[in-house]
């Protein structure tokens, strides 16, 4: 994490300001040698939900001693241009790309549950290495989406109040969330928007520490040691995001409405990826117990039907799998590779962040197994600068 200080900084006003602040910020700044190993494609900023602008993001990752970095925001790449002008401003090759759910529906995983903790018949994928020049297509996309997004915004927003009436705790949408975000200028409204507004609701209401805990169980939400220990912290200055964290684990899926209108299917954001040259990925999560931040609960995903669903995504076209290294075990990463090897899929990395508690390295980077994973991050870079990119997968197994 960086300091809060330069956060700040690189976090007022607009893309220009953010810009600004950070080419003077890296005047006297003293930055780490970059390790070629320590690579991340999966990072989000405020144009979906993140402490860090786009120039922040690029900072932090530097800071780190990163030798690249990757913004994929939910539905939106309005921060691309932003993250493209940062990686220039501090020297750091970057990539840029977007993570969406698509509808499962005409699949047979329609009615089962993916990589999506919050919902069946619908998936997580990442599409990266978006030439530079379609980014403005990618906004015109999803500016559809987005609204239809907010369409169901409101509803669960509607369940929040409905739960929290008796606490004295209400949201208004346009007053509360929408602010959060980077709606303006073509960010996207999650659920952690939403969460965020009732974390800020919560600590208004009673304050930090026991009394959120007290108030917590009141709601129903269950709380690990380990998560009443953070709610304990009042001295933590991002409070307010492991707050956020806990309540997307133990309380979203109260009032949790269902996406419909605001998800393509897969083959048509897979058609859309083909038509601007980018790189369609599915997303593999995996079977998982609690997660770092606490934001997701112990769960069972694609790994019972896993070689079903790579012979899917392999006939429709699939041919690009993400993964993070760092959440899955030796066993389940075998297995994935070995899948990739056998449909020839190419295979991208990133560990998603999107708290102030979360590093930007990726540790198991250093293990030289993952050394094809650096090679495909290169090759992206060169995809995005318009180099030909041949036999995009070949050497990627």
């Amino acid at each position: 994490m960086i300091e809060t200080a330069i956060l700040d900084r690189l976090c007022r006003g607009g893309a220009d300001d953010h810009l600004a602040e950070l080419t003077e910020i890296m005047k006297t700044a003293k930055m780490p040698p970059a390790v070629r190993e320590y690579i991340n494609n999966h990072i989000h900023t405020t144009y979906s939900f993140s402490p860090y602008s786009p120039a922040a993001a690029v900072f932090a990752a530097r800071a780190e001693g990163l030798s690249t970095a990757g913004i994929v925001d939910h539905d939106s790449i309005g921060g691309a241009k932003e993250f493209l002008r940062a990686g220039e401003i501090v020297g750091m090759p970057v990539t840029i790309g977007f993570e969406c759910r698509v509808s499962m529906e005409g699949t047979p995983f329609a009615d089962i549950r993916t990589n999506n903790p919050d919902q069946k018949g619908c998936s997580y994928v990442v599409v990266h290495g978006v030439p530079h020049d379609r980014i403005d297509e990618v906004q015109s996309f999803f500016a559809p989406l987005r609204a239809y997004r907010n369409e169901r915004n409101k509803k669960m927003v509607a369940k929040i109040n409905d739960i929290m009436a008796p606490y004295g705790i209400s949201l208004d949408f346009d007053r509360d969330v929408l602010p959060l975000s980077m709606y303006h200028d073509g960010g996207s409204v999650t659920e952690r928007h939403l969460m965020m507004a009732l974390a800020r609701a919560i600590t208004a209401k009673a304050g930090k520490g026991k009394p959120v805990v007290v108030l917590l169980k009141k709601c129903g939400v269950s709380l690990s040691n380990k998560q009443e220990e953070m709610l304990t912290d009042t001295s933590y200055p991002f409070y307010e995001y492991d707050l956020l964290g806990i309540l997307k684990s133990g309380f979203i899926s109260s009032v949790y409405v269902e996406a419909t209108d605001e998800c393509a299917k897969l083959s048509d954001v897979l058609d859309f990826a083909n038509k601007i040259g980018a790189i369609f990925c599915y997303s593999y999560l995996g079977d998982a117990g609690e997660s770092p931040t606490g934001d997701k609960k112990a769960q069972k995903f694609e790994d019972e039907y896993l070689d079903q669903l790579f012979e899917y995504l392999a006939g429709a076209g699939v041919g690009a799998i993400t993964y993070m290294p760092t959440r899955n075990t030796k066993e389940q990463l075998d297995r994935l590779r070995g899948l990739c090897a056998r449909y020839n899929m190419f295979q991208i990395s990133g560990e998603d962040v999107n708290s102030p508690r979360q590093s930007f390295i990726c540790k198991a980077m250093e293990n030289p197994e993952f050394g094809n994973l650096i090679d495909s991050t290169w090759a992206l870079i060169k995809h995005e600068r318009g180099e030909k990119l041949i036999e995009l997968r070949k050497g990627n197994k």
